[in-house]
């Protein structure tokens, strides 16, 4: 589930409305709207912190996508394909643990390495036994 989605459905099961929020994280509606629409992204980690406490979520469950990846590795490859992209993520966020890497730049370098594992999951199609070929089933 994307960012602005994650916000939105957030924000309806509180019952609040787009200028609660706003008021609430001290943003202008219409920059609540434009992270509801996924247009753009907080820029400062304390925006994160005040959403989740207005939203009663944790400040993670906002900051990640990742759960994206995984569910549609998931669905592509099987079991296998889940669980590859599940250590995928782990292995690489250890890597950045503890680093300087603004958040901007740990989300440009976690999308490479995202889109990178679906180039080479096609190209390496051949290799993944015909069991776990989705396509080959239907």
């Amino acid at each position: 589930m994307k960012f602005g989605e994650k916000i939105k459905d957030a924000r309806v099961a509180k019952g609040m409305t787009q200028a609660d929020l706003a008021q609430a994280v001290g943003v202008s509606l219409r920059t609540m709207v434009s992270y509801e629409n996924g247009d753009c992204y907080p820029k400062k980690r304390e925006v994160y912190g005040k959403l989740a406490a207005a939203l009663g979520v944790e400040v993670n469950y906002l900051l990640t996508e990742n759960e994206e990846f995984i569910n549609a590795a998931g669905e592509k490859y099987g079991h296998r394909g889940k669980k590859y992209a599940q250590q995928l993520i782990t292995e690489v966020s250890g890597l950045f643990a503890g680093g300087d890497m603004d958040e901007a730049d740990l989300d440009a370098v976690m999308k490479a390495i995202t889109d990178a594992y679906w180039i080479a999951k096609e190209k390496n199609k051949k290799y993944t036994p015909k069991k776990y070929r989705k396509a080959d089933k239907e």
